[in-house]
């Protein structure tokens, strides 16, 4: 009883972090707020008895990651105010989009017979590893072709957005170049 209470207090500050991450006017702000919910994250692992995963989640996602991503944000970000306005209209839509999700979600969940306890892992790492990369490959190969395109997308449209920048893009910054190099001969 004492581990559906604590997993269920872990989930709820899950979900009020990532609630905060997605609605923080404060870039930064936002950053350590997904901190918490990676963190949070590997508390979950805990509490369902992966300790590996839940180490691997503080090492490479909450250390790494946030670590990256403020280094961006203090490097791309000049000036005092980190702030960004959030221009979505879209709200309402998202919201139906978001509920629809969880209820499909939770209706898988409910649906799934599972085990009341599961059995501890006695395998080494490298089994492990070959457990996931085996007969998961493709899925695990996906996953990551899936990050990748989120991540390049996400710095098109942060980069496509930037406020106050008054640089011109690569492309009408090479054909000034030439311009100017045609200029002088």
């Amino acid at each position: 009883m004492i581990d559906r209470i604590a997993f269920g207090v872990v989930a709820l500050l899950l979900l009020l972090s990532a609630l905060r991450v997605v609605t923080s006017k404060n870039l930064v702000h936002s950053v350590l707020w997904l901190g918490l919910t990676l963190v949070t994250t590997a508390g979950a692992y805990l509490l369902l008895s992966a300790p590996f995963i839940a180490s691997i989640q503080i090492l490479l996602y909450t250390g790494g990651v946030i670590t990256l991503m403020l280094f961006g944000v203090m490097l791309t970000r000049r000036g005092e105010d980190i702030a960004i306005p959030n221009e979505s209209s879209e709200g309402g839509r998202a919201l139906i989009l978001s509920l629809a999700t969880f209820g499909l979600f939770t209706g898988a969940v409910l649906k799934t017979p599972l085990p009341q306890e599961a059995p501890p892992f006695t395998g080494s790492t490298a089994e492990l590893g070959r457990e996931i990369l085996g007969p998961n490959l493709m899925a695990f190969e996906v996953l990551s072709v899936l990050l990748l395109a989120a991540m390049v997308g996400a710095i098109v449209i942060a980069r496509r957005r930037d406020p106050g920048s008054q640089r011109p893009s690569l492309g009408l910054r090479i054909e000034a170049e030439a311009k100017s190099q045609e200029g002088k001969s």
